[in-house]
């Protein structure tokens, strides 16, 4: 049996599994408790867990296998600063998003002391230093290098910019007292994105030091290393998913993660997104096969609010049952009450309703963030399209996880918002995939079992989620 837990900005949560069955035995959740000892959480959500009818003894407990990853204490928060912000920066945010971080900060160009301050009062656990590709630019890096060297901050700073100019960042960066690590450029040429080097890295540092810097290593007596942060997981399973194992077992084919939760709303996909259009030109960086993005401003409980002022309380209505819709008043009232309650779930079918609106308008504007846009252009030789980004019409499948799809009764007309609106025909969302409710809430926990057992994890996330495959019909609510 493995227990595989998650340290989550609201909730800690345990799956057990036996890998030998490849089957999900049970699961219990807690909230998290950051402010007193991370540990009073995880041992509430022990108590909870419940496999066969019956609750673990100590004993089952303390010799069962342990894999824990976490978001909680705010996460993994990153400063990036780059030379061009469309070119080194974009793709050193590419990189943190897909290690499981969130972006706090983005600074391009020569920094000044200003800057300095300003990302000394972010409280940032990390900063990631880019620019130039190799052979390039040397003296911006560099530059700032020296600010940062000269700086107050006390993080560990990742140096992966031109190849020609780390070495003497380092020694810069040394010298000025502070911890650094070299790692490959994220840009080497203008046509390439380098990314794995910069999101194992992270990982390790974050396994290394940021988990101490956030008081988890209390934890770690008990369940071991904190694997990874929790994003990454998730990023791990889908990529799993899609690509199954090579030699071994095929994955399910191209995809996208849908997460939502109570901070954060995040898209993963695992997909090329080349268009296939005649007369289409790429415009900006390549993207990477295996992306995330993080919308701060979505999580249904700490940024309710967020999404009323972006949406209005009208189209939150609008997305509800008729046979349950409320006044405007009503729903504004009750959404803004769950920043100081959130922990809160509904308790009747209105809030029920209010819910699945609220998290169909997050999945909408998260994917709509995420996807590729496609614009019309004219060139010498006639129109042209223009793409930018991932263009995923053609993903073959779409998962939803996150409490909001494990707990409420109403799924996939939160998933469906995903899907491609020919009231917005540039933004190039999935248009016909088959559509998955992790209703089990093991996609995290499949990212952290696959990193010992794959076959078995490969094995439980293609057994659970078809059983989980949910019909959907176009314009089930006109919004």
């Amino acid at each position: 049996m493995y227990l595989l837990i998650d340290f989550g900005s609201t909730y800690t949560k345990v799956l057990a599994v036996d890998v030998e069955s490849e089957t999900i035995l049970g699961r219990a959740q807690a909230p998290t408790t950051v402010e007193t000892s991370i540990l009073e959480g995880l041992h509430h959500a022990l108590e909870k867990l419940e496999i066969g009818g019956r609750k673990l003894t100590k004993e089952e407990i303390q010799s069962s296998k342990k894999l824990a990853s976490s978001s909680a204490a705010g996460g993994l928060c990153v400063v990036a600063i780059g030379l061009v912000p469309d070119l080194t920066l974009e793709a050193a945010r590419k990189a943190a998003l897909g290690a499981g971080a969130k972006i706090i900060g983005s600074y391009s160009f020569e920094i000044d002391q200003e800057t300095i301050e300003e990302i000394e009062e972010t409280g940032c656990d990390m900063i990631l230093l880019v620019g130039g590709t190799d052979g390039g630019n040397k003296t911006v890096i560099q530059h700032n290098a020296q600010m940062l060297a000269e700086s107050k901050l006390s993080v560990p700073i990742i140096v992966a910019g031109n190849s020609k100019a780390s070495s003497k960042c380092m020694q810069i960066l040394k010298a000025g007292g502070k911890y650094a690590v070299q790692t490959e450029n994220v840009l080497p040429e203008l046509d390439k994105i380098n990314v794995e080097p910069v999101r194992e890295c992270i990982r390790e540092i974050f396994m290394n030091r940021i988990v101490t810097a956030k008081g988890l290593d209390k934890a770690q007596d008990f369940i071991g290393k904190i694997a990874m942060p929790t994003p990454m997981a998730t990023l791990n399973a889908a990529q799993l998913l899609a690509d199954g194992i090579n030699d071994v077992e095929e994955g399910i084919g191209e995809l996208m993660v849908v997460e939502v939760g109570g901070a954060t709303t995040n898209i993963h996909s695992v997909a090329k997104g080349e268009s296939m259009g005649v007369n289409v030109m790429r415009k900006g960086l390549p993207e990477p096969y295996a992306k995330r993005t993080v919308e701060g401003d979505l999580g249904i409980r700490y940024n309710a609010a967020t999404i009323l002022d972006l949406v209005g309380p009208t189209r939150i209505c609008r997305f509800m049952n008729p046979e349950y819709v409320a006044s405007d008043t009503d729903v504004e009232r009750y959404i803004r009450s769950l920043r100081a309650n959130v922990e809160h779930t509904p308790e009747n079918r209105i809030e029920t309703e209010i819910d699945v609106a609220m998290a169909g308008n997050a999945v909408s504007i998260a994917v709509e963030r995420h996807a590729g846009t496609i614009k019309s252009a004219w060139g010498l030789s006639g129109e042209i399209q223009v793409l930018q980004g991932k263009d995923l019409t053609r993903c073959k499948n779409v998962v939803g996880t996150g409490g909001v799809f494990a707990y409420n009764p109403y799924p996939e007309r939160i998933l469906e918002k995903a899907l491609y609106d020919e009231n917005n025909p540039m933004s190039l969302k999935p248009i016909h995939p088959r559509l998955y409710v992790d209703k089990d809430y093991m996609l995290y926990a499949m990212g952290l079992l696959s990193t010992v057992e794959p076959l078995a994890a490969l094995h439980i996330e293609k057994k659970y989620l078809l059983q989980n495959e949910v019909d959907y019909k176009e314009n089930i609510v006109n919004d």
